[in-house]
């Protein structure tokens, strides 16, 4: 019994002391990963899409303001027949789902993002009240159809 006592305590020991080291190692990588922004590394992979992605052959021209605005290097809206990138979630249905996601009409949270990288592409790019209302016209008509 003594015997089994003194092998476990030895073996926990052994067990800690090993995993002290290796725990060790794997924080300095964990620190680097913290130290990360993630809003740059959001941009950078809107970036890399938008430099992959084509542009829709014809836009009606309801739905220009979509393409003129840069929301297809994200985002597609199917129901417009407006082809896009799939960083996004389709646009379709932004209209009726927006209250409820994010708790603002579509309006505000083009004013307003609550997103973080909506957020980023907004503050970097401020639509216009006149832009941001005929998106807002253009994808209530998307979500109709």
């Amino acid at each position: 019994m003594k015997n089994g006592i003194m092998i476990f305590l030895i073996g926990f020991i052994v067990a800690f002391v090993g995993g002290y080291f290796i725990y060790q190692g794997d924080s300095t990588a964990s620190v680097d990963v913290e130290q990360t922004d993630p809003d740059v590394t959001d941009e950078k992979t809107i970036e890399e899409d938008v430099a992959t992605d084509t542009e829709p052959t014809t836009v009606s021209a309801e739905a220009r303001v979509i393409s003129d605005q840069g929301c297809l290097a994200c985002h597609a809206v199917s129901s417009l027949d407006l082809d896009g990138a799939s960083t996004g979630p389709d646009l379709s249905d932004a209209y009726n789902i927006t209250p409820g996601k994010h708790g603002k009409e579509l309006d505000e949270f083009l004013q307003e993002p609550t997103s973080a990288v909506m957020t980023t592409v907004i503050d970097g790019n401020p639509l216009s009240d006149e832009d941001r209302v005929a998106i807002v016209e253009a994808l209530r008509k998307a979500a109709d159809q």
